[in-house]
């Protein structure tokens, strides 16, 4: 993920995650806010309860592989909140789910099909 992509603030995260309903899944939550910049921003939060640091950057690691293999559409922020439950499941039912959230949540750039 590039830099300007990244939400750091600790402000930023608080008021998204009040103003917004989350998607939920098992390990995860993922909190969409449309239309309040003009271009998209991830932030990706992992307790420390998920394990020691290396666990944790290793989550991480995979959320931002994921993220980084789709092509999104501008005008939001997201921000995912890596629980325990996460550690217990594949990368691959991870970029699964993340995929058909991002899709449910109208983020995704069309893709044009040329015949």
């Amino acid at each position: 993920m590039k830099k300007i992509n990244i939400v750091k603030s600790s402000e930023e995260f608080t008021k998204i995650i009040k103003e917004t309903k989350p998607y939920r899944f098992k390990g995860y939550l993922v909190f969409i806010a449309h239309k309040i910049v003009d271009h998209y921003e991830f932030g990706i939060s992992v307790s420390k309860k998920v394990g020691k640091a290396n666990v944790r950057n290793r989550i991480k690691r995979q959320f931002k592989s994921i993220i980084d293999k789709n092509n999104y559409q501008n005008a939001f922020k997201c921000i995912i909140i890596i629980k325990k439950e996460a550690l217990e499941k594949t990368y691959k039912e991870i970029e699964f789910e993340l995929n058909e959230c991002f899709t449910k949540a109208n983020i995704l750039e069309e893709k044009n099909e040329k015949n």
